[in-house]
């Protein structure tokens, strides 16, 4: 694999960007090597700037459901921008992308579009605090939130991935609220109820972990916290920013018949722009200012851009048939990857819903962040540079998902098999 015009490209970054990049992960800490940058996208293909090809698992972190440049959402988004690309008025695309989502979603009533999924999970927390008149909130170890003060406690995702054991610049009193518990384990959600029975405002959780690698719920665990927020007076939040329309077209809550009472989206729901959301009960919704006391605001909110973008998406994936095929090679996927462990003699935990998928190199099941921590990163890390070797780019991370497109074929999923069974008879 040619690496010239990309470590040109890292050099320069570096006087630029801490790090050289502009989001952590992409650096490739956790894997080495010089981080491939990116020329363009072509359905399930990322070209850099050397001209490698590599069949493309990160898909822009999940938002690129329909692959890179789809035909229809780019074509969408030239002629919106033709209209304007912002106006910081209403206009009627939101309108149609939100009722998109409210008919899409069964738990959401009402929503409120914002312009990143961190900013949906601070403004949805916001929102319980002022609802309840409560402070404290429960998250749980490996999840992350976004990058807002409350969250950055014991986060997964980028956090995990370089060892940060919180952050510095956060102080002990914008987290002295927060309390942490184990995913997957209810008894640790139930110690704090009792601890602190008229405090707690929220429990907000990813249901199907994606950032601490991914990890679906145990049996019986949403539906606990679900009666647990009925019992003590809390609301409920699923952060489904990653989740949205990935693990299923109705989202996590749907496809394990639990009901929030607020959830977050992101992702999906731009098209590939920046976008976030957050929506749920009207009961609580309508404490949004102007309706209600609580404030929140955004200049490029419902940007005209992203709205048309996600509309476009939603619309495309609308369909039994997409989900299927999901299901279909995700099972290829995953199934292959662990008949190849078996074939190398390579422990492997793999893991699958709708189009994210998860694995760790672990000789045990993986189902709490303390179990995904001692997977074996350093098998992982040598996985990764020879799959990326062979044109395969997957997330540079143990504690990331991966996504597949509307765009992959059994014909990518078989090359992506192929080049595994070579990567693990190096390991």
């Amino acid at each position: 694999m040619k690496q010239h015009q990309s470590q040109n490209a890292f050099e320069r970054a570096n006087k630029l960007f801490p790090g050289g990049v502009n989001s952590p992960v992409r650096a490739f800490k956790a894997v080495g090597g010089t981080p491939p940058f990116i020329d363009r996208g072509e359905g399930a293909y990322m070209i850099d700037v050397d001209g490698n090809r590599f069949v493309d698992y990160v898909l822009s972190w999940g938002p690129l459901i329909l692959g890179h440049a789809n035909k229809e959402v780019v074509e969408t988004i030239h002629a919106t921008a033709l209209k304007g690309t912002s106006f910081g008025a209403p206009c009627p695309l939101e309108i149609e992308c939100g009722q998109l989502v409210v008919d899409i979603v069964p738990a959401i009533e009402r929503l409120r579009f914002v312009n990143s999924g961190t900013e949906a999970t601070m403004s949805a927390l916001r929102l319980a605090r002022g609802f309840t008149k409560r402070n404290k909130v429960i998250k749980f170890e490996g999840n992350y939130h976004g990058h807002a003060d409350d969250f950055l406690v014991k986060a997964g995702s980028g956090v995990a991935t370089l060892s940060i054991p919180g952050s510095p610049g956060v102080p002990a009193e914008s987290v002295s609220h927060t309390l942490t518990a184990q995913f997957n384990q209810l008894a640790t959600v139930e110690e704090q109820f009792v601890q602190h029975p008229e405090d707690i405002a929220a429990i907000i959780v990813e249901p199907v972990a994606g950032n601490m690698g991914m990890i679906p719920p145990q049996d019986d665990f949403l539906q606990g916290l679900r009666k647990l927020c009925d019992q003590y007076g809390a609301v409920l939040i699923f952060d489904e920013v990653m989740t949205g329309f990935r693990v299923h077209l109705q989202g996590a809550h749907t496809l394990f018949d639990v009901k929030p009472d607020l959830i977050t989206l992101g992702k999906v729901i731009g098209g590939g722009l920046p976008v976030g959301a957050y929506g749920g009960r009207k009961e609580i919704m309508d404490h949004i200012a102007p309706s209600g006391p609580v404030y929140q605001a955004g200049t490029l909110s419902g940007n005209p851009l992203a709205m048309a973008a996600g509309i476009a998406t939603l619309k495309a994936i609308h369909s039994e048939a997409v989900w299927q095929r999901f299901n279909h090679l995700g099972n290829m996927l995953t199934e292959g990857f662990k008949d190849l462990g078996a074939k190398h003699g390579i422990p492997i935990q793999v893991a699958h819903l709708g189009s994210m998928f998860g694995y760790f190199f672990s000789d045990q099941p993986v189902t709490t962040w303390s179990e995904a921590a001692q997977a074996n990163t350093d098998r992982f890390a040598k996985f990764h540079r020879a799959m990326l070797e062979q044109g395969i780019y997957l997330a540079p991370s143990q504690f990331e998902a991966g996504f597949l497109s509307t765009e992959h074929t059994e014909a990518e999923i078989q090359a992506t098999l192929d080049a595994a069974d070579k990567a693990m008879g190096k390991l």
